[in-house]
């Protein structure tokens, strides 16, 4: 009797052994919150099997991971969420029941989560991806308009022609910064043009890839999406200083956005114009200098920008976009329209900035070239995308990562949209767009 039982032991133990080692390991965990959305991913060298529900008072996210190894990157998620997470209070992960992981996330707020899995990509192997944005999410148009009203002076709400950017096309580079920190020049009585009151110029500035895209890497470790950010937030700090214009950030933080999803933010607050921040790269070190990019409706103008197009494009792939979400609104940005005006605008403003930028670096291509950028696809924005150096270039890398460098960046990219204005004053417009 008692050897039938321990040979029942035996058998049991040899059935279950299998089991345990087939536990899926996560290799790593990552929490990228913003004021957009929070987003939280495990990533392993399986697809992960789970369930998520929510439970009120209080409100709490429940995530349910079948046959997943509970080790270091699960336990260490705790330590990964800050306090200025603006969703997540705080998360922890424990045995539920045998086979299962559970997570439980404290919310700060109401939200809308949504939960999936990415294929492996690039450098990445499966990832579950949780983003939970917030039920009721800030509206950018709404949020510009308070920025707006608090930085503009009702007494300086009626713009004139010398409100416009003056033209600078026989103005030295060092007289433009000087510009920056000059008071606002005086302004003619409202009566005078009635039609431009209150006009504000939009800038949106958007810095490439974020979060799970680091985008191109640099010879001694640095990281695109870092350095776009910092030369986006100095150009925003330039154009903040210009009297009747504005500069919004499409991305204020180390996150991920699709490259729709920054177009529909650009239209959203209706802007003028709509800047995309770079830093190129390239299998050989020795590939240097700046280049701006505009769309082209027919087809790439090179096989370099065809390729560089390419790649930028597949940004989504790599930062995780969720494809059973279907918005309309972001569908709508693009369809096949005939942006035959705005892309001769965006031609036009990226001359302008690319002539800016040869002040300060050499130009790896003498002329603006055209490619189908997803995220210059914007039908009524002239776009453009400025690739500012190769972070493939150590030479150009050091010089990416010095803020005085960064300025004179910043510097060149308000050069080229005064000059544009200056130009092609963009009067005739509404201040701000109806929200949807």
């Amino acid at each position: 009797m008692l050897r039938a039982t321990l040979k029942c032991i035996a058998l049991s133990l040899l059935l279950w052994v299998p089991h345990a080692h087939a536990a899926i390991a996560v290799s790593s965990t990552r929490v990228w919150p913003a004021q957009d959305y929070t987003r939280l991913t495990i990533e392993s060298k399986k697809p992960i099997r789970h369930n998520m529900f929510t439970i009120s008072n209080p409100d709490r996210l429940v995530i349910d991971l079948e046959n997943v190894e509970l080790g270091e990157p699960l336990n260490k998620l705790t330590e990964k969420v800050g306090d200025n997470d603006p969703y997540v209070k705080s998360v922890r992960a424990a045995h539920f029941k045998p086979g299962i992981v559970r997570l439980v996330l404290d919310l700060k707020t109401e939200v809308k989560p949504q939960l999936f899995v990415l294929k492996p990509v690039s450098e990445y192997g499966y990832r579950l991806v949780l983003d939970v944005y917030p039920a009721h999410p800030i509206d950018p148009l709404m949020a510009l308009l308070e920025q707006t009203k608090t930085a503009i002076p009702e007494a300086a709400s009626a713009p004139t022609a010398t409100d416009q950017p003056q033209s600078v096309e026989d103005k030295p580079l060092a007289a433009q910064d000087e510009d920056v920190t000059k008071q606002p020049l005086p302004v003619a009585p409202p009566q005078k043009f009635p039609e431009l009151r209150a006009r504000t110029l939009i800038i949106a500035i958007d810095a490439g890839h974020g979060g799970e895209d680091p985008g191109a890497r640099g010879r001694h470790g640095s990281r695109e999406k870092n350095i776009t950010l910092a030369i986006a937030r100095k150009v925003k700090t330039l154009i903040d200083g210009m009297p009747n214009m504005r500069g919004v950030l499409i991305r204020d933080g180390d996150y991920f956005i699709p490259l729709v999803g920054r177009v529909a933010k650009a239209r959203k607050v209706n802007a003028d114009l709509f800047i995309s921040i770079h830093a190129d790269a390239f299998i050989k070190p020795k590939a240097r200098g700046s280049s701006v990019f505009a769309l082209s409706e027919h087809g790439a103008t090179s096989t370099a920008a065809r390729w560089l197009a390419k790649k930028e494009n597949e940004a989504d792939l790599i930062g995780g976009v969720n494809l059973a979400v279907k918005d309309p609104y972001l569908a709508r940005t693009l369809l096949d329209l005939s942006q035959t005006a705005t892309i001769n605008d965006s031609m036009k403003l990226a001359k302008h900035v690319l002539n800016e930028l040869g002040d300060i670096n050499d130009l790896h291509r003498g002329r603006v070239e055209q490619a189908g950028f997803a995220v210059l696809k914007s039908p009524e924005i002239p776009s453009i995308l400025v690739e500012t150096a190769f972070i493939s270039n150590p030479s150009e890398e050091r010089r990416l990562n010095d803020k005085g460098y960064q300025m004179k960046l910043a510097n060149a990219i308000l050069g080229g949209v005064k000059r544009y204005f200056a130009q092609n004053p963009a009067l005739a417009r509404p201040k701000f767009a109806q929200a949807d």
